[in-house]
């Protein structure tokens, strides 16, 4: 039988994030699982008039625009032994000494996985079907002789190939078995075969095997020193023409000056939500180009998608008081090779 503690808690994060984060129900949840003194919310943790309130800290409820949880800042909340981040990643949170104190961490990154594979659905099937790079192209709303400028149309039989096997590309790859005949490449040197192959794709041993044979590449691997670009000229040239390369994955995962230069050629075409640098520079041939459409980094949660995070930060919190373990526990390690 389990048994409900009371600890002290403390939300760390922008006052934009907790403004969209917390409402009052889900404010009135988190004081029924914690001791909650005044100041309930912060976004910085140097204010020497936080002294007090930061001793008793217990629990961090993180989300973006928290700051580095650095050894000066850890030393101010003796107390601390686990943080709930409300968003993705905490990699550019956690430090060696937050790792070195023992103190436990988890994050809601499978939760802000769900609208990135939604986006990334949709924009498989728009970029099949060409309507962003239609929609674009002035000439072709002039009669249908320009329709198929941008490659052949439809979904029927394509191949997409996904680069990373993660929390959003397993969704991906499952996501992608509704459409019709569909073969669908998984290029991931952690991935296991038998969860690839359970989930509707098929793992394939290089990048080198996967690019030639795609429709679409869609990217979906964190950033890393290993992973930035990794998609340069040599791969972008390995595509077949009238490919389309979505990425919601980071900008650094992609070579932006060979993007532009495939694109601009008009050979390939880019659905490009994350972007090196972000925000592009306004001059950007990305921006202008028809075959080539960018969104302003909104596949992750948004809106009224951040409550359902919210809401799997305090489904953690709820296991934390009752003595149960983390259900999205993260370890120094994991962050080796994930966001």
């Amino acid at each position: 039988m389990t048994t409900q503690r009371v600890p002290e808690a403390l939300i760390l994060m922008s006052r934009e994030a907790f403004d969209a984060q917390f409402d009052d129900a889900r404010l009135a949840r988190l004081r029924a699982l914690a001791a909650l003194p005044e100041p309930i919310w912060v976004d910085d943790l140097d204010d020497p008039a936080l002294t007090a309130r930061l001793t008793g800290v217990e629990v961090l409820i993180t989300g973006w625009g928290a700051p580095l949880l650095d050894e000066a800042r850890l030393d101010r909340m003796p107390q601390l032994k686990v943080m709930l981040h409300g968003a993705g990643t905490i990699r550019s949170m956690v430090t060696d000494a937050f790792w070195k104190r023992g103190i436990a961490a988890a994050n809601v990154a499978d939760v802000n996985a769900v609208p990135v594979a939604e986006f990334t659905l949709a924009a498989v099937i728009m970029a099949g079907k060409r309507a962003p790079f239609l929609a674009a192209d002035a000439t072709v709303h002039a009669g249908w002789e320009s329709i198929d400028r941008f490659g052949q149309l439809g979904n029927v039989g394509r191949t997409v190939g996904v680069v990373g096997f993660s929390r959003v590309g397993r969704r991906v790859v499952s996501a992608l078995q509704q459409l019709e005949a569909l073969t669908c490449l998984v290029y991931d040197p952690y991935a296991d075969a038998g969860e690839v192959t359970a989930a509707g794709g098929r793992l394939v041993g290089t990048l080198d095997e996967l690019l030639p044979r795609v429709d679409v590449l869609s990217l979906h691997v964190p950033a890393l020193p290993e992973t930035r670009n990794m998609i340069g000229a040599a791969e972008l040239a390995a595509l077949p023409d009238h490919a389309t390369v979505i990425n919601t994955a980071r900008g650094s995962v992609i070579d932006t000056a060979a993007l532009e230069a495939e694109c601009a050629s008009g050979r390939l075409n880019a659905i490009i939500d994350v972007t090196e640098p972000e925000p592009l520079p306004a001059a950007s041939v990305l921006f202008s180009l028809p075959n080539v459409m960018v969104t302003p980094h909104i596949a992750g949660s948004l809106g009224n998608e951040l409550y359902r995070m919210t809401d799997a930060a305090l489904d953690e919190l709820e296991r934390y008081v009752r003595g149960l373990p983390l259900s999205a526990a993260i370890s120094s390690e994991d962050l080796r090779l994930s966001a």
